[in-house]
């Protein structure tokens, strides 16, 4: 709608202005917008209130008690830890007092305490709750929950909609809490991979609701605007990536290997990034060039038309939008059934009315966009429509396998390459194709740093420590013994080790047989798959020496695991559990509670993906 000037109380110029900025403002700015409006008039209102009956309003707001708020955050990799303390921060310079913690740190007793509550929460997997989250979330689902009918609260998930249980655990707690009788102070925001905007609405949502329940709009009204200036901070982050200079790009694979694993290193130098060994490093990839001109050509466009790529109007022709900034190689639920708006195609309806759910499952496994184009005849849908239904390419995150003691300005990743061939045609991991077949030594990468709390060498350097990461999952325990090599570390270090053949995959071999020699690795025991006739895997190595390996545990060794989470990390959680039921004479149930004390005590950490 547009402002009149024969109906309203501006001048044409006014209108004018107006008229170009409010169909731009989103429903965060909206909210600031009406919140600021209400400061200044409240500021009006305030400079003709008699100086008496001013000094008595002082006096009533100096008395009011701050607001308590709790923030607890499950997060697997990070993000959610890190929008918590952001939020924190814009309660803090709101007036209130913050109570922020891990769910994991949280006293679940304490719940009924609270009156409001504030929670951020990713979901992992197949809709599981993140590591941390675990212990509050069984707590808060089981019989002995309070009734919350005192709390007010809300919820920010976090997810990636290609999973089929989106935002799944955020979902399970939103529910929940209403369920115990709690009342939302605002909707709950699910947010997909590209997650910044609707995190900074949400906060904008909930400062609001606490701030005019509290009569402080002018508190809101800065805080929104706190929260929606986070994503243009100037320092290098996941919202501004570093164009960082490949300086090595090696395959660690031997000749004749079945894999191809590249060990990449990266100057960091002039960035002012910093990282500890545990932390991830996020990379925008681009999508395979032939990929995309197939697509393009699939479609009937012209790879030099100019297209939207973002709400502030960046315009970018066609070719280039579809190399770097959408997502093209991973079919998901949202994604059809927008293109099923935006085409009316019948056939794609069908697909996503209900009784045809595992129809839909089995269609989007291992398919792209364009199997979606081809397959559905989508051809000469104009490309401005057609990418304003695709997601922004997601990151890829990488663990990371250097000490930044041991190099400094420079970040080391290890990265196995992903092809494989699906539904007739060559398919291939977008990043890991990309590192491996299209870079070269002196060419730029956008990366930031993704710092991880939940993956951290102790704080005690006696401490033992066990190390499991088969594969590329070795990664991040180059990074811990070169950070105990310098720092010189004393406690001892046990690392299982596997892959597929000895003589091809034995990934940094020489380094882990020198840190063995000088004593930084104390122990290490290998299994390669493939070199006999029965497979043997990390976890057979660690039931074949468990009573050496619960004496570590017995002596507060942490543990460590890193690695695939589908079917490594589970088996060997297993065989920790049996470790501890054979050694210990635990129960089931005694090993289970043992291992959850393990991971609240940050005794056991998992960098799973």
């Amino acid at each position: 709608m547009e402002l009149q000037v024969t109906n309203s109380p501006f001048n044409q110029e006014q209108v004018d202005l107006l008229n170009r900025l409010l169909p731009t403002l989103t429903e965060a700015q909206r909210t600031w917008l009406s919140g600021y409006i209400t400061a200044l008039q409240s500021t009006a209102a305030a400079l003709a209130i008699p100086a008496a009956a001013a000094q008595a309003t002082v006096s009533v707001s100096a008395a009011s008690a701050p607001k308590e708020i709790t923030v607890l955050f499950g997060s697997q990799t990070g993000n959610c830890h890190g929008l918590a303390k952001k939020l924190t921060k814009k309660l803090e310079e709101s007036g209130m007092k913050v109570t922020l913690s891990s769910m994991s740190d949280f006293k679940p007793n304490n719940l009924k305490k609270l009156q409001h509550l504030l929670i951020l929460v990713s979901t992992h997997g197949e809709g599981e709750p993140p590591d941390n989250a675990i212990p509050f979330y069984e707590f808060l689902h089981s019989k002995r929950a309070p009734q919350l009918d005192g709390l007010q609260y809300s919820v920010l998930a976090l997810g990636d909609t290609s999973y089929e249980f989106f935002c799944q655990t955020g979902k399970d707690f939103d529910k929940r809490l209403e369920e115990l009788g709690g009342q939302r102070l605002a909707p709950r925001v699910d947010c997909d991979v590209d997650f910044d905007e609707p995190a900074s609405e949400w906060m904008a949502q909930v400062l609001q609701s606490l701030n005019q329940s509290s009569g402080l709009a002018a508190a809101s009204g800065e805080a929104a605007a706190l929260a929606l200036s986070e994503s243009t901070e100037s320092e290098y982050s996941r919202s501004n990536p570093f164009q960082a200079e490949v300086l090595e790009n090696l395959n660690l694979n031997g000749r004749g290997s079945q894999r191809e694993t590249r060990h990449i290193e990266i100057s960091l130098e002039g960035s002012s990034l910093q990282y500890e060994p545990g932390d991830s490093l996020g990379i925008y990839p681009e999508n395979h060039p032939v990929l995309v001109d197939e697509l393009i050509s699939a479609m009937g466009w012209n790879a030099d038309e100019e297209v939207v790529v973002n709400k502030n109007g960046e315009v970018r022709k066609l070719r280039d939008a579809l190399l770097r900034h959408y997502e093209i190689t991973v079919l998901t639920k949202p994604l059809i059934e927008q293109v099923a708006k935006l085409t009316g195609h019948e056939g794609l309806k069908g697909l996503l009315e209900p009784g045809h759910e595992q129809e839909l499952r089995n269609y989007i496994q291992e398919r792209d966009l364009l199997d979606l184009v081809q397959d559905y005849g989508l051809r000469e849908v104009p490309a401005r429509d057609f990418v304003g239904v695709l997601r922004k390419i997601p990151a890829r995150l990488y663990s990371i396998s250097s000490s930044p003691k041991a190099y400094p300005d420079e970040v080391h990743i290890t990265v196995r390459s992903v092809r494989y061939e699906a539904h007739g045609r060559n398919r291939y991991g977008v990043c890991s194709v990309q590192l491996a077949e299209r870079l070269e030594a002196g060419d730029l990468l956008p990366v930031y740093i993704q710092h991880n709390p939940n993956f951290k060498l102790p704080a005690d350097p006696d401490t033992p420590i066990i190390m499991i990461g088969p594969g590329t999952g070795v990664a991040p325990f180059r990074a811990f013994l070169g950070e105990r090599e310098e720092t010189g570390a004393s406690g001892k270090s046990w690392l299982f080790y596997g892959d597929q053949h000895f003589a091809t995959d034995f990934l940094y071999q020489i380094e882990w047989q020198r840190w063995l020699k000088e004593g930084v690795l104390t122990r290490m025991d290998v299994a390669f798959s493939r070199d006999t006739e029965e497979k043997v895997y990390v976890q057979h190595r660690m039931l074949e020496n468990s009573k050496e390996l619960y004496q570590w545990l017995q002596e507060g060794a942490c543990v460590y695991v890193c690695g695939d989470e589908k079917k490594m990390a589970h088996d060997v959680h297993a065989a920790l559990g049996t470790i501890l039921e054979q050694e210990g004479g635990l129960s089931p149930e005694e090993a289970t509670e043992y291992l959850t004390l393990m991971q609240q005590q940050k005794r056991y950490q998992r960098d799973v993906y």
